[in-house]
């Protein structure tokens, strides 16, 4: 029904027209009148289709009416994703967003300028949200607090509406205290000139109870704590149905054998569910066999299954500072899918032949068993790779090292771009707070198993592309030449050498030379936010980090629904409608966003509390900082050792007045000349903290850069400096405060 009517009102004499002069116009009967109405109803709250006045249905793009997800910034810009493929992302500025709260699905009317001679460029596109068709959630976890005559709720998300009203709360378990961490529910918001409305239906406690902090997030993403039981039970039933937790030989049967191989896994040290494995083999004199298994989740989770219904509702892991919320039970995803050593398991392989110098010769998929020989840790296999081997697994560990250097070699050369960073990971003592920050470099033991997994993800996608069988790809989008425009400039600003970076062999140019410069990384960052989000969609679009055309999630299904989704189309062949896989690839997108700002808020929400506790203890800890931007109020600094960025305000800094000098991107002492500027390496401590507007606020401890700005009529050189101590205040409010 739904196909018909779409092929009816976008054929080109279609006029607007009602539901009787549409039961005409699809030589229905009267019977299916309702039918009709039903289909119009739901294709409307798509945002599809248009009723008009009189009743009378046309395309929603017809009226360059556009439904999509919106993203707002923290700032409160919006950012509209089109569900048709083509149109481009949709700017909307702040006053343009209406009611629409993050996440919301909402329908945008593009806007439309007279174009002349000139051509529109498609990062031009801005409109404005007319209608939300569904809101992407209506429970926000956010501070009680009390005005002179009601009771409001500020969200601890700052792209939400500074406040929402509330009557006393009732039913709740509780009676919420004064600046409680609750739940709310937004019931009704009308207009943007008004606060929303909304009622209490969760207490979770004093924010700085045990367990309060980390309850917030999981309730404000919307993660659960618990599997329903009938998926718990599912997920038993299948563990206990095999002897010692191992498939039975019915199931082997069939499968390719390579259980005699030398497989063997690599995985962080606290990882419990391991979903690839290698193994590297002679193949004659010039060639080598490699062997990329994948956990078989596919063979236990069968669509349509309480499993599947589940994975696909969760769409991924969620891996929080504290604890995993995984998408699948720990009966399989720990156990009985989980490429563990000593214990048959089942996999989707894909077996390629490489010649010596990293070249894929050839490819071929299939279905087998293994048999996995030892467990590296990162650390263990780095361990074992700065040292002669002295044994046959660790000398296939160094062979493996040495072809995954020659494959990560032609990436580069073919346009992949370095765009990595060193992580954070912070360990926590027995009462959830910081115990230490380490840092992970990515080492040749991570690179080893990132280009394999990367070789068998692209040959997935080609062999995909091949059968013309419907999917779920992954995608990076090229980013929009006016952010690559305004980055070039902002480059250039700083004397760095830059051509157009629209053309790849640039980029790459650039990146090197950022790496040798002590602004590099500064810059770096910058260029990031210039990029698109990699996200998922049925087209396959190919991803432009990688400088890959064809690319999809192949090897991680335990933790990734996308993954199971290719399995079953390439082994198992199960049917996909392109439909429902556009359906799928929008869904996983937004769950793989939710994950992700879970998992950054997590581990800010333990950082914040660290922070305070140092400042209530008045012993902050010196912090080695890059300034990554230069403002006339102050400047920004990412501290690499936390994982956090924050500003630095002038008025932190007590004995000069600093002058903000735009043209060079800089600000200048104007009693002792003295420099700040992007790509500085300064000490910082913590100087201010505000949990509701999530902003860190740091202050200098030492020196300031020794150079001097020529102006004045000095040489860089070095000079005394003054020592700015935490109980240093300034007498006078120095620069403009933060917009």
């Amino acid at each position: 029904m739904e196909s018909k009517i779409l092929r009816l009102l976008g054929q080109a004499d279609y006029s607007p027209s009602n539901v009787p002069e549409l039961i005409s116009h699809l030589r229905l009967q009267a019977k299916q009148q309702q039918e009709l109405q039903q289909c119009l109803k739901d294709m409307a709250q798509q945002g599809v289709i248009l009723r008009t006045k009189g009743n009378r249905y046309i395309l929603a793009k017809e009226a360059d009416l556009i439904p999509g997800i919106i993203q707002i910034t923290r700032g409160g810009r919006g950012f509209v994703q089109p569900e048709e493929s083509g149109i481009g992302e949709i700017g909307i500025p702040e006053s343009a967003t209406g009611t629409a709260i993050h996440g919301d699905k909402v329908l945008v009317r593009r806007d439309v300028r007279p174009q002349g001679l000139r051509k529109v460029t498609p990062e031009e596109n801005t409109g404005t949200v007319v209608r939300i068709l569904e809101r992407g959630r209506t429970q926000f976890v956010g501070t009680l607090q009390k005005g002179r005559q009601f009771l409001y709720v500020t969200p601890d998300d700052p792209r939400l509406p500074s406040a929402i009203h509330v009557p006393e709360p009732k039913d709740v378990g509780r009676k919420p205290n004064l600046g409680d961490k609750v739940v709310v529910e937004i019931l009704q918001w009308e207009s943007r000139q008004m606060p929303p409305e909304g009622e209490i239906v969760e207490v979770l406690g004093a924010p700085d109870a045990e367990g309060v902090d980390m309850l917030s997030v999981l309730r404000h993403y919307a993660l659960p704590l618990h599997f329903p039981k009938n998926v718990l039970a599912e997920a038993n039933s299948i563990a206990k149905s095999r002897a010692d937790n191992q498939p039975s030989p019915e199931e082997i049967k069939g499968r390719e054998d390579c259980r005699k191989h030398n497989v063997i896994t690599i995985d962080p040290d606290d990882a419990k569910d391991f979903d690839d494995a290698i193994c590297l083999q002679r193949h004659g004199r010039e060639q080598w066999k490699l062997w990329v298994h994948i956990a078989d989740v596919s063979h236990y989770v069968k669509q349509g299954s309480a499993l599947d219904v589940e994975a696909k509702k969760r769409g991924n892991s969620t891996y929080l500072v504290d604890r995993v919320i995984p998408m699948l039970p720990e009966a399989l995803s720990n156990e009985l899918c989980s490429l563990k050593p000593g214990v048959d398991r089942l996999t989707k392989c894909v077996e390629f032949v490489l010649s010596t110098e990293g070249h894929v010769v050839s490819a071929k998929f299939y279905a087998a068993v293994i048999h996995s020989k030892r467990r590296f840790t990162y650390k263990e296999a780095f361990a074992a790779l700065q040292k002669a081997p002295t044994n046959e697994i660790e000398q296939m560990l160094h062979d493996t090292n040495a072809m995954a250097q020659q494959i990560r070699g032609h990436r580069f050369l073919n346009g992949s771009l370095d765009l990595d960073f060193p992580e954070n990971k912070i360990r926590l003592d027995d009462h959830g707070k910081v115990l230490r920050i380490e840092r992970i470099e990515n080492d040749v033991s991570h690179q080893l198993i990132e280009e394999y997994m990367l070789l068998a993800n692209e040959a997935i996608a080609g062999r995909l592309m091949q059968l013309n069988r419907p999917a779920v790809y992954r995608i990076h989008e090229s980013p929009k030449e006016k952010r690559l425009n305004d980055y070039r400039e902002e480059v250039l600003s700083h004397r760095v050498p830059c051509g157009n970076l629209t053309h790849r062999p640039e980029v790459q140019k650039l990146l090197a030379k950022l790496g040798t410069l002590p602004i590099g990384q500064a810059l770096k960052i910058g260029f990031l936010k210039s990029l698109m989000r990699a996200r998922y969609a049925v087209e396959p679009l190919g991803h432009y980090g990688l400088a890959k055309t064809k690319y999809t999630h192949f090897t991680s299904p335990i933790r990734r629904y996308a993954d199971l989704v290719v399995h079953r189309a390439l082994f198992d062949q199960v049917e996909l409608q392109t439909s429902a896989a556009k359906e799928i690839a929008e869904h996983i997108s937004l769950t793989e966003k939710n994950s992700s700002d879970a998992e950054r808020d997590s581990k800010e929400v333990k950082l914040y509390a660290y922070l305070e506790s140092q400042l209530k203890a008045e012993k902050p800890e010196p912090y080695s900082a890059l300034v990554t931007d230069v403002r006339n109020f102050g400047f920004f600094v990412d501290v690499s050792d936390l994982g956090l960025s924050g500003l630095v305000p002038l008025s932190a800094i007590p004995d000069d007045f600093f002058m903000f000098d735009p043209t060079r991107s800089q600000l200048v002492g104007r009693r002792t000349r003295r420099i700040i500027r992007l790509g500085d390496r300064l000490t910082v401590q913590i100087y201010k903290l505000d949990r509701f507007k999530k902003q860190v606020d740091f202050q200098l401890v030492g020196d300031l850069p020794t150079r001097v700005d020529s102006r004045g009529g000095e040489e860089l050189g070095e000079r005394p400096r003054k020592t700015f101590s935490a109980k240093t205040k300034p007498k006078k409010q120095y620069g403009k405060k933060r917009r």
